[in-house]
């Protein structure tokens, strides 16, 4: 691109952003109610919702009652639900295996959203940490996070996930080779439809705080995350594990966390034009929460800003908490 300035007064920028409608007219990038994934949190029991102390807003909920909120969020024209099961300390193993057991919480949430809204889009998410002893997403073998046989353990969940009625795999757990191992195993079970949405560029962020909290996963874990998440400080390796992922067969691709990665999403969209889509992680949305409860912000209008700054760095969607209170306003 070449442009092409007059100079001032034959061009006056502030021209164009004199009025709503000139704005409007102008405008590069739009947010719709289309774009959003709405992360909700699952955990066992009847009749429960339970507040998550660290995400003002946020619940944790039973079967019954996330069937409630996709009724809700349909309702407000939202197309797509990710689901994360709450687990305790008592429901977690050293073998992981309630994580691709058919009866547990995020799969029976997953037939409970399709069968209360048949139309929404359902998303898992495909790690261990949720239902290991030590709160990693894989196997933990003498202190070192092993990596083949936590991909075999993988696939076991996405297939159950699969057979639950997930529309959309994500595998947020930075194993390497489990795209490849997942896509081949849906292929193999008749599940050629379903999608994988990679977490192909997740950071070791300290933005995680609050969902570990949501998920029981805060008082597990030993150690940290940083051998198989990515390390803050790069960028091209960024590029190097998308082009990995969508080589394996990824049909879209996720950056996360999101704003202060936001130079990652452009890369990675201008690089492989594929669907990028971003997570506004618990971090996130907790700090824009907790400014917006002081009044030392305007919540809603820099809610609807943080997630216009996706779309702006080259999203075609973002998983983001806020999902229902930005549908309530762009409906406005």
């Amino acid at each position: 691109m070449h442009p092409v300035h007059a100079p001032f007064p034959a061009m006056r920028l502030r021209r164009t952003r004199a009025t709503p409608s000139i704005r409007a007219l102008v405008r590069e990038n739009a947010l719709s109610v289309g774009d959003l994934i709405w992360p909700v949190f699952v955990r066992s029991g009847e009749g429960i919702e339970e507040p998550v102390p660290s995400m003002p807003g946020v619940m944790r909920r039973s079967v019954d009652k996330v069937a409630e909120a996709a009724r809700a969020a349909a309702d407000l024209g939202i197309g797509a639900m990710c689901v994360f099961p709450y687990t305790g300390l008592a429901d977690r193993t050293e073998d992981c295996a309630g994580a691709w057991g058919p009866e547990n919480p995020a799969n029976r949430a997953i037939r409970a959203i399709k069968a209360a809204v048949p139309q929404m889009a359902v998303m898992s998410d495909v790690a261990l940490d949720t239902y290991n002893i030590n709160g990693h997403d894989g196997f933990v073998e003498d202190g070192i996070i092993v990596n083949d046989r936590t991909v075999e353990a993988l696939v076991k969940m996405a297939l159950a996930q699969a057979n639950a009625g997930a529309d959309i795999i994500g595998p947020s757990d930075m194993m390497d080779g489990r795209i490849g191992a997942i896509r081949t195993a849906l292929e193999g079970a008749g599940h050629s439809d379903v999608m994988i949405l990679s977490y192909a560029a997740k950071y070791a962020s300290a933005f995680y705080g609050p969902f570990r909290d949501a998920v029981g996963a805060s008082g597990a874990l030993t150690g940290d995350k940083k051998t198989y998440q990515m390390d803050p400080a790069n960028g091209d390796e960024a590029l190097r594990l998308v082009a990995r992922d969508l080589s394996e067969g990824a049909d879209m691709v996720m950056v996360k966390p999101g704003l202060p990665y936001l130079d990652i999403c452009r890369r990675v969209k201008d690089a492989f034009g594929a669907p990028t889509f971003a997570y506004q992680v618990s971090g996130e949305y907790a700090m824009i929460k907790a400014a917006g409860a002081n009044g030392w912000i305007d919540e809603e209008r820099v809610m609807m800003e943080s997630l216009m700054a996706f779309k702006r760095a080259g999203c075609d969607g973002v998983l983001t908490y806020f999902a229902p209170d930005a549908a309530k306003v762009l409906s406005m």
